[in-house]
């Protein structure tokens, strides 16, 4: 068992700050895509490890399914970051982390959103 208040708090802070950059240099505005590609290499200049685009295979009962989930990000091996460009994030979208979490068999989640204003927001959620 771990310390859901402290369990991976660096690292989601050194993430973080990684998203704030790319929202300060990027502003409000652009598709997920762009955000993503920023995101990437502000990650790469900090030195923080990630996967982009890291496909999760789905089971039913123990079979494959032919649907999977492709996260936006593994960073650190243990946290998905999930990108977001909208107005507000809605439970649906924490939802959409906790699958993410229980899929990968991880523990911690940021849904970072670039659609808000006057800043990006973060959210750290934890399974």
């Amino acid at each position: 068992m771990f310390d859901r208040e402290v369990f991976r708090r660096d690292e989601c802070f050194q993430i973080q700050g990684a998203v704030f950059d790319v929202y300060r240099e990027m502003g409000c505005g652009f598709l997920e895509a762009a955000y993503q590609e920023c995101l990437a290499k502000e990650l790469s200049k900090r030195h923080i490890p990630f996967v982009a685009h890291r496909e999760l295979k789905l089971t039913y009962k123990g079979q494959s399914l032919q649907q999977s989930y492709i996260l936006d990000f593994v960073c650190y091996e243990s946290i998905v970051v999930e990108l977001k460009v909208l107005a507000s994030i809605t439970k649906q979208h924490k939802a959409q982390m906790l699958n993410y979490l229980k899929v990968s068999g991880m523990h911690v989640g940021l849904l970072a959103n670039f659609g808000s204003h006057p800043k990006a927001t973060v959210e750290r959620i934890l399974l």
